[in-house]
């Protein structure tokens, strides 16, 4: 199997698991730190900065769900990706965890190499090199962060600062599900006031400057970049 190395965090309450896990991944070449409860995690998150968390849901203290949305809303972390990794079967669980930002939904028990791989993939997606990361091609849409462009089939779409900044923002991360709270600090900041009305005037903006359909409306929970 195809080895794609870097820092891992687990985080579960459980010794036995956070020990198998932790003996398999280092085996495949992975830097691994742990923790107990969402807490730790947050702090140990700061300090690790790993490349992926594998989060259970049902510890103590804070358990994942509250601990993904805190860590969705710290910038340091845009670039990780999050599994869940838990024994909650349900399809509510699944729905709910990959819409506050997981990157994918792993039921326990899983057999090593299976986990290794969704971790490989889940690190694939989010490994860019540096130029890749400041432009950004869709069939035929460019987004050039470092001139803050725009481009359609070669044409320039001009957008303001803040229509710029939510595009990229959706199209980091083309499929998930954004909630409006995490665009609104992401976006504006917590330190200005704006309505409930900003972010869909500014999508609004976007659709009818670029002609095309870029940016999907999920009712009730928030908007995601998907081009038809």
């Amino acid at each position: 199997m195809e080895v794609f190395p870097g820092k891992i965090l687990i985080v579960d309450d459980e010794p036995d698991i956070v020990e198998f896990i932790s003996y398999n991944l280092k085996s495949k070449g992975y830097l691994i730190a742990a923790a107990k409860d969402g807490v730790e995690a947050i702090r140990k998150a700061r300090d690790f900065r790993p490349d992926l968390i594998l989060l259970d849901i049902m510890m103590p203290n804070k358990d994942g769900i509250e601990t993904i949305r805190e860590l969705r809303q710290m910038h340091e972390f845009d670039d990780t990706a999050i599994i869940f990794l838990t024994a909650l079967h349900e399809e509510k669980y699944e729905i709910e965890g990959l819409k506050i930002g997981a990157d994918d939904y792993i039921t326990k028990p899983i057999k090593p190499e299976l986990l290794a791989t969704r971790i490989g993939s889940a690190l694939r997606r989010f490994r860019k090199d540096d130029e890749q990361d400041q432009k950004t091609t869709f069939g035929d849409l460019e987004i050039n962060k470092t001139k803050f462009t725009v481009t359609y089939k070669g044409t320039e779409i001009l957008l303001a600062k803040k229509e710029f900044e939510l595009l990229s923002l959706l199209a980091s991360k083309p499929g998930r599900v954004f909630l409006r709270n995490e665009i609104l600090q992401r976006v504006w900041g917590t330190d200005v006031i704006v309505g409930d009305r900003t972010i869909d005037v500014h999508i609004r903006k976007i659709r009818q400057k670029a002609g095309i359909d870029l940016i999907t409306t999920v009712k009730g929970v928030g908007y995601k970049f998907e081009m038809a």
